[in-house]
């Protein structure tokens, strides 16, 4: 079987709090490390009222101090939003602590709004830097340090895997040139997947960080012990993404009645678009799922997003998704 990992948007939940949300998280992390699960990946969302993680390097390293063996890392840090020394000594910092363990996922996007990004002192156009920055963070990691002659403390001769994250053709064409490991959003944006998994492996350049392409996709996984369950659990997922869609992001709310919400047909088109890289059901029905994925894209790799909204049914639905890629082979 290929590895199983898991991406963590460290949830707020409607009637909880961001230190209930971050511990929920390392609570999550320690049971997906029992289970087997590889890596661990948080992400960097800014002014989300139902995200806890916007510290991403601070988060990991909570994650990371509770854990032993798992890779846990970004997925991603938005690199528009950073000076890259910055990240450096932040992630050398981490790998020093936690040597051997951590991973660097980078993303073009800025994982928010424009006027948080003004707010964050960032410029519009950084994301037209990302191919520069991204090259300048890797030469910071290099023993000598950058060719501005800079040497990170702590980073450099650091050995942090870095990835390129992506939900369009961009990252994908950068990932090959730059002979780096890629990981796609499909549990959020999969329409350009196959477009995106195609160029990147074509274009595939060997480099002294990757000898093959690698691909990593996610998958939105919600398990329960009977699809009536499954479906219900799904329907905070449903409501935080139409909130989002609509303009009106917010905190993950309980489940309702599948029947209960209400949709307006635009809206149902869009999410169904979404639910595309999705897998919600029995375990018998995640794994038919999960071996037809696999069939059809040739993933290295999966990570598994769990967004439901009790803790308990979160850790069930991991243990589920886990038991049915075990009993793939």
């Amino acid at each position: 079987m290929i590895p199983l990992s898991v991406l963590d948007l460290s949830f707020i939940r409607e009637g909880g709090t961001v230190r209930e949300a971050l511990l929920e998280s390392r609570d999550q992390a320690v049971h997906a490390e029992a289970l087997g699960y590889h890596r661990y990946w948080v992400a960097e969302h800014h002014a989300m009222p139902g995200i806890a993680s916007a510290a991403t390097s601070v988060v990991i390293g909570h994650l990371a101090a509770a854990t032993n063996r798992m890779r846990i890392g970004a997925g991603g840090i938005m690199l528009p939003n950073h000076a890259p020394l910055v990240i450096a000594e932040q992630f050398g910092t981490l790998e020093a602590l936690f040597p051997g363990r951590i991973d660097l996922g980078l993303g073009r996007a800025p994982g928010s709004d424009q006027r948080t990004v003004r707010a964050l002192r960032r410029n519009g156009d950084n994301a037209e830097r990302f191919p520069e920055d991204v090259l300048e963070l890797i030469a910071y990691f290099a023993a000598t340090g950058g060719a501005n002659g800079v040497v990170a403390t702590p980073g450099a001769g650091a050995d942090i895997p870095i990835w390129l994250l992506g939900s369009s053709l961009f990252s994908a064409q950068l990932a090959a040139a730059l002979g780096l490991p890629f990981a796609f959003a499909s549990h959020f944006a999969p329409q350009m997947m196959e477009q995106a998994i195609h160029l990147y492996r074509k274009t595939f350049r060997p480099s002294e960080h990757l000898a093959a392409p690698y691909v990593m996709l996610a998958m939105n996984v919600i398990a329960a012990d009977t699809a009536e369950e499954a479906d219900f659990l799904a329907t905070s997922r449903r409501m935080f993404v139409a909130a989002l869609r609509q303009g009106r992001p917010g905190r993950v709310l309980p489940p309702v009645p599948p029947e209960d919400l209400p949709w307006s047909r635009e809206l149902s088109h869009q999410l169904d678009t979404v639910q595309a890289s999705s897998l919600i059901g029995t375990q018998d029905q995640v794994a038919e799922g999960m071996k037809d994925f696999i069939a059809r894209h040739a993933p290295d790799e999966l990570m598994f997003s769990a967004p439901i909204y009790d803790p308990a049914a979160r850790l069930h639905s991991l243990s589920l998704a886990w038991a049915a890629g075990q009993s793939l082979g």
